[in-house]
C-alpha cells in the first residue's frame, strides 16, 4: 500500500505528457495501464479509492495549477490561501477517478473470472462514466478528460466523431486494462495473450481507418477570415488608467484591418476585448467600428460585456458592419469566476475578480449569419461541453471559439485549450476558429489536424481561407447517449450475472 499510493500519483501526474504542449499520447495508455495495475492488486475496495485518488490528484495538481496564476497573480488571493484552493479543488476532482478505482476493485474479482476482456470493458465502463460525472456535476468540469489526448496522430482520433471525447477515453481505458488484465494470472496469460492482442489490434487498426472518413461535407464558399490576437496584458487590461489605451489599440486594429486593399470579410477579436459594459462605452466608439466593417463591404465579431434592461450583465459576443447586428451570450458560466455557486460568498471576500456576477445566456441561441456561412459562437471555457456545442448544430457551418486565456498566464492552459478546441472540430465535423487574447490563435480543421496558428503571447491577425462544412457526425446526431447507454448496459449485466448466481467474488 506504501508503495502503490506514490506510484499511482506519479502515474497521474505523468498522464499529463500526454497532453499538448508534449504531445506524447502512446503515454496515456501507458498512466492508465499502470493504473489498472494497482487496481487489480488492492486488497479492497478502501484501497482501490486511494489509489484512485493518488492518480488522480497526480493528474490534476500536474495539468491545472495554473488556476494558481488567476487566483494568486490577477484575483489576489494570498499565495498560501490560493496554494491550498488548488489543492483542494484538484482533490475533489481527484473523487471521480477515486470512485471509479473502488467499484472497480469491489466489482472486479468476478469478472477478472470471467476473463481479462470483461475486466477491462468493466474498467473502461467505470472511467467513462466517472469522467462523464465529473463533467455534468455542479456544473462540471471535464478539463483533462483522457480522451483529449487522443488527437491526431493517435488512431483513436478516428472515434472521436464517433463516440466523443468520454467514449474514446473509455475505449482507451479498456485498452489500457486489457494487456495487464490479462497477464494477472501466468498459468492461462499464454493462452489469452493472441486474443488480447487481436482485440488491440482490430480497434486501434479501426481508429486509424475512421480517420480517413469524411462526416460532413463543404458547403457554400470558402470565406476570408481575420482571427486577432490582441495580447493585452490580464494585470493591465482592468486598469482603469489604461483603459483608454485598450480602446485606442482595439479601435486601430479594426480600421487597420478594413482599410486594407484585401479585407477580410469577417475579423474576429477575442473575448472581453472591450473591458467594460457597452453602454459605458465612449459615445460614437461601437458606431466607428461598425463604419469601418460596412465601409469594407465586411463583418466584426468582438467579445463584449453586455447589460439587458432588467441589469442582468452577460459575457457576450457582438457582430457588426454589413450584415445586421447579431449577439451571442455566454450559456455555460465558469464558478467562481463569473458567477457565485450559494454559499461561497466568502470566496469573493478573498479575491477580486471584475465582471463577477454574470447571468447566463440562453440554451437556443442561433448561429451567426455571417460571411455567407452560419456560425456558432462559444465563448472560452464553453467549448470543453461538446454536448453543448452540438445544440448548434446542423444549422452551423463554422465553430467560433472566443477566449481570454490571459488570467492563466504563460501555462499548459493555452495549448491544452487549443487541444480541446481540436477534439470539439472532430467530434462535429466542422472547422473551430479560435481568436484569443494571448494564444493560442488558430484554425482547426474537422480532421482534428491544426492547419494555421499564431505564436502565443504576441499581437498578431491570423486571416485564414475556411471553408463551411454541413451534415452530422454520429456524436452530433447522438450525443453521449451510445457511449452512456453500454457503459450503464455493461454494469446492469454484471449486477444481473451476480444475482443470477453466474459470477462470483
Amino acid at each position: 500500500m506504501r508503495v502503490r499510493l506514490p506510484i499511482a500519483l506519479l502515474a497521474g501526474a505523468a498522464s499529463v505528457l500526454a497532453f499538448e504542449p508534449f504531445g506524447w499520447f502512446p503515454l496515456m495508455f501507458l498512466s492508465l495501464a499502470m493504473l489498472a495495475g494497482l487496481l487489480a492488486r488492492a486488497g479492497g475496495p478502501r484501497e482501490g479509492f486511494l489509489i484512485g485518488f493518488a492518480w488522480g490528484w497526480g493528474a490534476f495538481i500536474a495539468g491545472v495549477s495554473w488556476l494558481y496564476v488567476a487566483l494568486n497573480r490577477h484575483g489576489g488571493m494570498p499565495a498560501p490561501l490560493a496554494g491550498l484552493a488548488i489543492a483542494l479543488f484538484c482533490a475533489y476532482l481527484a473523487l471521480y477517478p477515486a470512485l471509479a478505482g473502488a467499484v472497480f476493485v469491489r466489482l472486479g474479482p468476478a469478472w477478472r473470472r470471467a476473463g481479462a476482456l470483461s475486466a477491462a470493458a468493466l474498467f473502461g465502463a467505470l472511467w467513462l462514466l466517472a469522467e462523464w460525472l465529473r463533467g455534468v456535476a455542479l456544473t462540471g468540469f471535464p478539463w483533462l478528460a483522457v480522451g483529449y489526448s487522443q488527437t491526431p496522430p493517435s488512431p483513436l482520433a478516428g472515434y472521436l466523431p464517433v463516440l466523443g471525447v468520454y467514449g474514446v477515453g473509455g475505449l482507451l481505458a479498456f485498452l489500457s486494462a486489457l494487456p495487464v488484465l490479462t497477464g494477472w494470472k501466468k498459468t492461462s496469460a499464454a493462452r489469452r495473450w493472441p486474443g488480447a492482442l487481436a482485440v488491440l489490434m482490430v480497434l486501434l487498426a479501426a481508429g486509424a481507418g475512421l480517420r480517413g472518413q469524411a462526416w460532413t461535407v463543404p458547403v457554400g464558399r470558402a470565406v476570408d477570415i481575420a482571427l486577432a490576437q490582441t495580447n493585452f496584458d490580464q494585470s493591465l487590461k482592468w486598469d482603469a488608467g489604461r483603459f483608454g489605451d485598450v480602446l485606442r489599440d482595439n479601435f486601430a486594429l479594426v480600421r487597420d484591418e478594413f482599410g486594407r486593399a484585401d479585407p477580410p470579410a469577417i475579423l474576429v477579436l477575442p473575448e472581453t476585448t472591450l473591458p467594460t459594459l457597452l453602454d459605458m462605452l465612449p459615445e460614437g466608439y461601437l458606431e466607428a467600428l461598425a463604419g469601418f466593417a460596412r465601409d469594407a463591404g465586411s463583418d466584426l465579431v468582438l467579445g463584449v460585456f453586455r447589460r439587458d434592461e432588467a441589469g442582468r450583465i452577460y459575457n457576450a459576443a457582438l457582430s457588426l458592419g454589413s450584415a445586421p447586428v447579431q449577439h451571442y451570450a455566454k450559456q455555460h458560466l465558469v464558478p467562481f469566476g463569473e458567477y457565485s455557486p450559494p454559499l461561497f460568498g466568502w470566496f469573493y471576500r478573498l479575491a477580486s475578480i471584475p465582471m463577477s456576477d454574470q447571468t447566463r445566456g440562453a440554451a437556443d441561441q442561433l448561429p451567426m449569419a455571417l460571411g455567407g456561412q452560419r456560425i456558432a459562437l462559444n465563448i472560452c471555457y464553453e467549448d470543453l461541453f461538446g454536448a453543448e456545442i452540438i445544440r448548434a448544430l446542423p444549422q452551423a457551418t463554422l465553430m467560433l471559439n472566443i477566449s481570454n486565456l490571459a488570467w492563466y498566464g504563460d501555462s499548459f492552459a493555452q495549448p491544452q485549450h487549443l487541444q480541446i478546441a481540436r477534439v470539439r472540430a472532430l467530434e462535429t465535423g466542422r472547422p473551430m476558429l479560435r481568436s484569443t487574447n494571448t494564444g493560442m490563435t488558430a484554425l482547426a480543421q474537422p480532421d482534428g489536424r491544426v492547419t494555421d496558428l499564431l505564436p502565443a503571447f504576441e499581437r498578431g491577425v491570423l486571416r485564414v481561407s475556411v471553408q463551411g462544412y454541413e451534415g452530422m457526425t454520429p456524436y452530433a446526431r447522438f450525443g453521449n447517449g451510445p457511449a452512456l447507454l453500454a457503459a450503464v448496459a455493461l454494469l446492469l449485466a454484471l449486477v444481473m450475472l451476480r444475482r443470477a448466481g453466474h459470477l462470483r467474488g
